[in-house]
């Protein structure tokens, strides 16, 4: 019986406001917070509340017979507790049936896993704590920031303890061989790999409404026979789409939301269940190792980093940025933590792309910059300014070399100090059971008092004797 993991991925960044090269030094709030108000909240109404209503009636329907998996950022669960709380709510409910599987990524949806493995390490620890917090679930399952990922994220991965990653099914990593399947990583072969069917996924965010399609229109019951005739040895069929394809990209009224609901009705017919990856990756083995040297993602045509290490701006712009990473590191200054994170979102990059036809048109349409050039410019004054506020901490004038010497002389301390009480405990602990402690113990106790027995009371009707003259 072939399974379907299904994938919603919702991912909202905290927006720049126009920031002049005057304001350096002098404005140290970056944020356009009515543009965050106004995009997150029309995106909540048009998408993300339908479709978690439809996920629920589509749960309250068929029961444990209909799963899926939903990724989230933590600057999205920021500013949707902000403007939509509502739809939190309806994540709990989601979450509290038992049939949705959250899964891990990095906290701001940056590049970490591309520029710095111990910032990638520590985002993900605090986007699966907070999901926990809300929740009540502990991711197992990786999904990084757009499906970027090689061989040495994979190490990464493993070493935080994840027992799977979904990524992209590209075709110049996959070759000949099908995205359905389990596969391991090469460079870490307890890892398992989920891919993406890109096919699949492209039927419906790019073809569904498109009348010139030749297998217009898509409906549900096409959909589901199409994944029931997939030869009988694949199966499992990863489908992860953007939670904005339903009801933003396509809008309710192309019938979307009716499509998504039918699926499982038709997949009961054709033997084709709906299933989390915790559930599928126990039973099936990996078909083979896949080795990926160098980094893929499931973004524009060339499905690589590209998209937002492209061109000179971008590469200045993470250079730049995850420079000042280790003195952010050893700062304990909430708000310039907090600008850290929000400056690491993968979107800032993604607007500075310089791509033309069909990628730069899509990199066009979600920037809210007239020009990469302008946003570059945007976010190069933003970072300066922060950099000043980095540098009133830890100067500049310290070098890497000596910085690093720091931070290893710290974290020893930390762990001499975490080891000593350790041994402390153990010792104390042994004390404690020992018979010479508890004979001591027992010696310095002191003695019982003799309780004197209380005077007896005159009766009630007995009178007292007068004392004689």
């Amino acid at each position: 019986m072939k399974s379907v993991c299904l994938y919603f991925n919702i991912h909202q960044p905290f927006r720049l406001k126009r920031y002049r090269f005057f304001d350096i030094g002098n404005d140290h709030y970056y944020y356009d917070d009515f543009a965050n108000d106004e995009i997150v909240s029309r995106v909540a109404e048009q998408s993300y509340i339908p479709t978690a209503n439809t996920l629920l009636d589509m749960i309250k329907t068929h029961g444990k017979d209909f799963k899926c998996s939903i990724s989230i950022s933590g600057t999205a669960i920021e500013q949707l507790q902000l403007y939509v709380p509502e739809f939190i709510e309806l994540l709990k409910k989601l979450a509290d049936t038992g049939c949705v599987e959250f899964l891990s990524g990095t906290y701001a949806h940056g590049l970490s896993s591309l520029e710095d493995p111990e910032e990638f390490a520590r985002q993900v620890k605090e986007h699966d704590t907070l999901i926990h917090s809300l929740f009540g679930k502990r991711p197992t399952v990786m999904h990084n920031t757009e499906l970027i990922f090689d061989d040495d994220i994979a190490l990464m991965v493993a070493s935080m303890g994840f027992k799977a990653a979904l990524t992209e099914g590209a075709k110049h990593i996959l070759g000949w061989k099908s995205p359905n399947f389990v596969y391991c990583s090469a460079s870490a072969p307890k890892l398992k790999l989920l891919l993406t069917n890109d096919k699949l996924i492209s039927d419906v965010s790019r073809n569904f409404n498109n009348p010139e399609w030749a297998e217009y229109p898509l409906t549900a019951d096409k959909y589901i026979d199409w994944i029931a005739s997939t030869p009988e040895d694949q199966q499992v069929i990863n489908l992860c789409f953007s939670m904005d394809t339903f009801g933003s990209f396509l809008p309710a009224s192309t019938g979307i939301f009716d499509f998504l609901k039918a699926l499982p009705h038709f997949g009961k017919q054709r033997g084709v269940t709906f299933a989390t990856p915790s559930e599928v990756l126990p039973k099936l083995k990996p078909a083979d190792a896949l080795a990926i040297p160098f980094p893929l993602s499931g973004v524009d045509e060339a499905r690589d980093v590209s998209a937002w290490k492209g061109n000179v701006l971008q590469r200045e712009a993470l250079n730049k940025l995850y420079s000042v990473a280790e003195r952010v590191d050893l700062c304990t200054d909430r708000r310039l933590k907090q600008d850290w994170q929000y400056l690491q979102s993968s979107d800032h990059f993604y607007y500075m792309s310089t791509k033309n036809q069909a990628d730069g048109a899509a990199h066009s349409m979600f920037s809210p910059y007239d020009s990469p050039y302008s946003a570059f410019t945007n976010y190069m004054n933003v970072l300066a300014d922060f950099i000043v506020r980095v540098e009133e901490q830890y100067p500049l004038s310290i070098e890497n070399e000596e910085l690093n010497s720091l931070l290893l002389t710290i974290r020893n301390q930390a762990a001499e100090i975490e080891s000593l009480n350790k041994e402390i405990s153990t010792i104390r602990t042994n004390i404690m059971q020992s018979d010479e402690y508890k004979k001591k113990k027992a010696e310095s106790l002191p003695a019982p008092v003799e309780e004197k027995p209380a005077p007896k009371k005159r009766g009630p009707g007995r009178p007292r004797k007068k004392k004689e003259a």
